[in-house]
């Protein structure tokens, strides 16, 4: 289901199950989350793009899945019933928090359909890209259920409340353009050629920076958005005392005065 990639710094990430339109299913929610995790803790990666096989990027938690919940909970005391549901929807968040709290960038590339379980996926990535022919929906209300692996947590905090709250509501698709206006996704390409050109053209600008100063900065902007401006602050003074006067911030001195790209250790 999940397919690495690394060339160059950068960690290609594929959701690589087309024939279901990369629905996600039981193996796929675990390959995820060790995928990430390895790659958060591998020093020959600097920046990870995430892209999906075939026609469509993702199209959510696979049915089968969701189908076999009521059996894998079956317990004759409702109260442990109820116990291991909740155990089950934390480990399925698990993996979506594993993207967030990589330490490196991840970048997502999104064409055709991005729905339910794929836009839990997206809102947790640094920056989104996205084909013309891109389309997201939250799904979850037409299926009667309430979204619950991030995106009611993380896509407040990527487009305007009230258009999150219809999206929400309603179940439409959100097309590109509107993405695009919205601030969900940086830009909109002609096809999936160009997209993934830009987007490696990105990952690679990213991978030329200071891998300590791009994993800080990743830290910095996480811990900002879910604290203070003084919490925030405060945690940046602590963090430059302990890493500001790194070998990176030699490198990129000398590199500026010898007119020459800098290079930096992993």
């Amino acid at each position: 289901m999940i397919t690495v990639d690394i060339q160059d710094k950068i960690a290609q990430v594929t959701l690589d199950r087309p024939e279901k339109s990369n629905a996600i299913d039981e193996a796929g929610w675990t390959e995820m989350e060790e995928a990430f995790a390895s790659l958060s803790d591998n020093t020959a990666v600097r920046v990870i793009v995430l892209r999906g096989a075939g026609k469509n990027f993702c199209a959510g938690i696979d049915l089968a899945l969701l189908m076999s919940i009521r059996q894998a909970v079956a317990d004759e005391c409702e109260g442990r019933q109820r116990e291991k549901m909740r155990r089950m929807v934390l480990r399925l968040q698990a993996p979506i928090n594993a993207i967030d709290q990589c330490a490196k960038p991840v970048l997502t590339a999104v064409q055709g359909a991005c729905i339910g379980g794929g836009v839990d996926v997206i809102a947790a990535t640094d920056m989104r890209y996205c084909t013309a022919d891109a389309y997201f929906s939250i799904k979850e209300i037409d299926m009667g259920m309430v979204a619950d692996l991030g995106t009611l947590q993380r896509l407040p905090r990527l487009i305007p409340d009230g258009l999150m709250r219809e999206l929400a509501y309603t179940g439409r698709k959100l097309g590109a353009e509107e993405a695009r206006a919205a601030g969900l996704v940086n830009q909109v390409f002609a096809d999936e050629g160009e997209m993934h050109t830009a987007v490696l053209d990105i990952a690679a600008q990213i991978a030329a920076k200071s891998p300590l100063a791009i994993r800080g900065t990743k830290e910095i902007l996480n811990y900002s958005r879910d604290h203070t401006i003084a919490d925030g602050l405060n945690y940046i003074a602590t963090w430059n005392a302990a890493t500001i006067l790194s070998n990176d911030l030699n490198e990129a001195f000398m590199a500026t005065m010898q007119k020459r790209p800098p290079q930096f250790a992993d």
